[in-house]
């Protein structure tokens, strides 16, 4: 799955952010964070 894919899904669908930490010689990291709950005012899709 491409990167911006991922940050469509984590962002759009499901009120999170996605973000990278990068240290030279160390590699990359990347943070995902889901809320647990969405706000009111958020949709949420459902699978059919």
């Amino acid at each position: 799955m491409g990167l911006s894919i991922s940050y469509q899904i984590v962002t759009e669908k499901h009120g999170g952010s996605l973000s990278c930490k990068s240290e030279l010689d160390r590699g990359a990291e990347f943070i995902i964070r889901i809320p647990i709950r969405l706000e009111a005012d958020n949709k949420v899709a459902t699978a059919v």
